[in-house]
């Protein structure tokens, strides 16, 4: 549960809650039509504030009365997911997609569910589907770059997170996960200039300035890096924490080990 409560985190970027618009022309269907509306406002609402409790029993109650809608399917799909339950997540993204198989937030909430149970192929299926109907989809491109920096493809993922980063030019995560994975590679330089610029950009951004004081340690500029990492910890503390940089954020194993051996003060 403690690593679901972290990723809820990152589950909250690739989120895509659906509306549902129904088409109506005699008095009782006004009327049920209304009434859904306002289940679906409660439901919503209740997910977003993130009283999965209140949530999931609205979901739960939309369903019983429209089991053939495909949003209610998968808006309960992401809370179950957010309240631990990745299997039955897949179930209820499963049925989304049966109702409505062009759905692309449908495949991308399956495949955060998917990453949750560490299926790494079956969560890049998804992505893939996703990127064969709409190449530019940025949140697709952005997660499978994380997919192939997991397997080792750390060139591949930062093509991929550069993409999504062109695509969609304010997504943070994206830029910092392309200069990591080039970080990665060796090309020190390169990757420090990304860091500077998204830095410049976003000078609250924990994850950029927690990465920058790795790279400045490893190139002896400790002061630097000391003024760096003030900020980012100051921001966010979880970036001190291997485990949870390496499993649930996700970072590469060379910028990890230069941050630990930064804090632990053991330059090697």
């Amino acid at each position: 549960m403690k690593n679901f409560s972290n990723y809820f985190h990152k589950i909250l970027v690739f989120i895509c809650l659906l509306f549902l618009l129904i088409y109506i022309d005699k008095p009782i269907q006004v009327m049920a039509s209304q009434s859904i509306s306002r289940n679906f406002d409660q439901a919503l609402k209740a997910t977003k504030q993130g009283d999965f409790n209140k949530a999931i029993k609205i979901w739960d109650h939309i369903l019983e009365k429209y089991p053939q809608n495909a949003a209610a399917w998968s808006n309960r799909g992401n809370v179950r997911l957010a309240m631990g339950d990745p299997e039955g997540a897949i179930f209820d993204q499963n049925k989304a997609l049966e109702l409505a198989p062009q759905e692309l937030n449908s495949y991308l909430n399956r495949g955060v569910a998917q990453e949750a149970l560490n299926n790494w192929e079956e969560a890049k299926n998804d992505y893939q589907s996703i990127l064969l109907i709409d190449p530019d989809n940025s949140s697709a491109l952005y997660n499978l770059g994380n997919i192939q920096g997991l397997q080792g493809n750390w060139k591949e993922a930062s093509i991929l997170c550069n993409q999504a980063a062109s695509i969609k030019p304010d997504f943070a995560m994206a830029r910092s996960c392309n200069a990591l994975a080039i970080y990665q590679l060796g090309d020190f330089e390169k990757a420090e200039a990304e860091l500077r610029k998204l830095i410049r950009r976003y000078p609250m951004f924990a994850d950029a300035r927690s990465a920058l004081s790795a790279l400045l340690w490893r190139k002896g500029f400790i002061g630097e890096a000391e003024s760096n990492w003030a900020a980012a910890s100051g921001l966010d503390n979880r970036y001190s924490n291997i485990d949870w940089l390496l499993n649930i954020r996700r970072w590469p194993p060379i910028p990890t080990q230069d941050l630990m051996n930064f804090l632990s003060l053991d330059r090697s």
